[in-house]
């Protein structure tokens, strides 16, 4: 089953139908609900409108976004890559290998790019890609209920001028995306589960590329412990988890080009550059 923020409010999709998830909102149930009960007292009830993409909202309320780095082995290639001329190479290649994994905050709530918006490029960046990754929806407890996909807006030449500059590489207005919906966890995530990315620049595909969740180095629920270990999320969170599919040195996106990320059992989420 799938959860759909949208104008209306909360909506659970199963076998192809739309349910009301009562009055339920997001903060309620990542802050002490019990999202995999709710949609399935949601399915009890009568199906309504399939909800047009104008609808969709972000999957997020108030809860913090933060993000994983370097979690694949192309990941760390890229920052190596990117990092070459300013000597932070080995810094990267040490994250990688190190017990403890590389957070860092990303976004709140209210900054979060919806499906179908726009998200941006920085004025005072000339290298940017978009980081096509999987997303965990955590409760309060520090439990994985649900998965989602994300863009993570990445300016390379920002922080490969310096790792210290990574806040305004990755942090800012129209720098996050969301969606479609959240996939609710029944049972373990499945690793064999595949990322795709596509960026189409005038209606032709400028780039493809794919992983699957096998690639990724670090355990979901790893990541989630270090994200827990000092600190409080009341209504609940979202986590990146890095990518594993990052355009060549050469490729950087333009004003206009459509992101389409795809993983398996969630959906895709769309967004076009500002």
């Amino acid at each position: 089953m799938k959860l759909y923020n949208t104008k209306r409010g909360l909506l659970i999709e199963s076998e192809g139908k739309f349910y009301n998830a009562a009055t339920a909102r997001l903060d309620e149930i990542l802050g002490g609900g019990d999202i995999l009960a709710i949609a399935r007292e949601a399915v009890k009830g009568s199906p309504v409108d399939t909800p047009s993409s104008e609808e969709l909202l972000a999957p997020v309320q108030n809860q913090e976004v933060w993000a994983s780095g370097v979690t694949y082995y192309r990941s760390r290639n890229a920052r190596i890559e990117e990092s070459k001329d300013s000597g932070g190479g080995d810094f990267y290649d040490r994250v990688y290998t190190a017990e403890r994994p590389e957070l860092f905050f990303k976004s709140v709530g209210s900054r979060v790019v919806r499906p179908g918006g726009s998200v941006r490029i920085r004025k005072d960046s000339k290298w940017n890609v978009p980081e096509p990754e999987l997303v965990l929806v955590i409760n309060s407890d520090g439990e994985i209920v649900g998965l989602t996909v994300g863009n993570d807006m990445s300016s390379r030449d920002i922080e490969g001028e310096n790792p210290l500059y990574l806040p305004q590489a990755k942090v800012y207005d129209g720098s996050c995306a969301i969606g479609p919906c959240i996939l609710i966890l029944e049972g373990p995530i499945d690793k064999n589960s595949a990322i795709w990315l596509e960026i189409q620049r005038n209606g032709v595909a400028a780039f493809e590329g794919s992983t699957t969740l096998r690639e990724l180095k670090r355990d979901p629920k790893e990541l989630v412990s270090y994200l827990y270990r000092e600190m409080t999320f009341a209504e609940g969170a979202m986590l990146f988890t890095g990518t594993g599919i990052v355009p060549g040195d050469d490729f950087t996106l333009d004003q206009g080009d459509k992101v389409l990320i795809t993983i398996d059992g969630i959906g895709t989420l769309e967004n076009v550059i500002a």
